[in-house]
């Protein structure tokens, strides 16, 4: 059975509700999922988990959040490159563009993703939920 943690930031509780989604898209496909705010989750633990999800909302001028998620992240890169790893996360303006400036800090630090990144626009509709629970799937 494959281990998956889902780990997020959430400001408003929009990519807390896509993690919740991925986490059950990977329990649907046999996987034992682990949810986890960032504040609870460091690099030490990535070496437990076969395959990770990340979620952050766009902050600002189209970023990562950077006091807390952005750090924790950041030393967890080293890590991730053996892993399956997955990006989602929600914006309220904008193109998505932090999430392609992520995917591409990804791909330069070696961290090839396992599935197509997954954004929405504020609170996820239907379409994005399932699209979490894809996602969720793909890491298995």
């Amino acid at each position: 059975m494959s281990k998956i943690a889902v780990v997020y930031w959430s400001g408003t509780g929009n990519t807390e509700a896509m993690a919740n989604k991925v986490a059950d898209g990977a329990k649907e496909a046999g996987a034992e999922a682990s949810v986890f705010g960032i504040e609870d989750f460091s690099a030490d633990k990535v070496d437990e988990f076969d395959a990770l999800a990340f979620g952050c909302p766009a902050m600002g001028d189209e970023v990562l959040e950077e006091d807390v998620f952005e750090p924790a992240f950041d030393a967890c890169e080293e890590k991730l490159k053996a892993k399956k790893v997955a990006l989602f996360g929600s914006y309220g303006w904008g193109d998505g563009e932090w999430m392609r400036n992520w995917e591409e800090k990804c791909k330069n630090a070696g961290i090839a993703l396992a599935a197509e990144s997954v954004i929405c626009n504020e609170e996820p509709d239907d379409e994005a939920q399932e699209a979490c629970i894809a996602l969720g799937k793909a890491l298995c």
